[in-house]
């Protein structure tokens, strides 16, 4: 088994990277409806379903699957010897950054949901700000990897 993993190790980190893009994109872009769906589905009327259904789609369709195959390909990839060494401190970095980034993407879908019963209080602004967690993620996490300073 462990063979058959190294013999795929490319091909399985490119699936793990298109995986990160994917679940990224809608990491990024579901804050940003947030902001739009408080601060114009009331000035626009009968748009609010609209916008629940784009925050759906987008997290179930989109996010959901990406953050899944993320995780299994990258739980592929460290299962093969040598990708990463384990004395170091970076995987462990990088670890946190993914636990912090899973975090985010839950409190992203209850936020949907409370969008959906009528008991959203955050307002635009602070979902603009909330939008800033997954990009200091993403800076822990590549620097992590690439850089590995730690």
């Amino acid at each position: 088994m462990l063979d058959l993993l190294s013999d795929l190790y490319l091909w399985i980190k490119a699936l793990h990277i298109m995986s990160v893009i994917a679940w990224m994109a809608g990491i990024f872009y579901l804050p940003r409806l947030f902001v739009y769906h408080v601060e114009e589905a009331d000035r626009l009327g009968d748009h609010k379903s609209l916008f629940e259904t784009m925050e759906l789609k987008l997290y179930r369709v989109i996010m959901n699957p990406a953050m899944i195959s993320t995780w299994v390909f990258g739980l592929l990839l460290v299962s093969i010897p040598g990708v990463v060494d384990w004395s170091a401190v970076w995987p462990y970095t990088k670890i946190a950054g993914i636990i912090g980034m899973t975090w985010f993407h839950h409190w992203l879908g209850r936020r949907r949901k409370d969008f959906i019963a009528g008991e959203n209080t955050l307002t635009g602004r602070q979902y603009r700000v909330m939008n800033e967690v997954p990009t200091l993620l993403m800076v822990l996490i590549v620097i992590s990897v690439i850089v590995r300073p730690f």
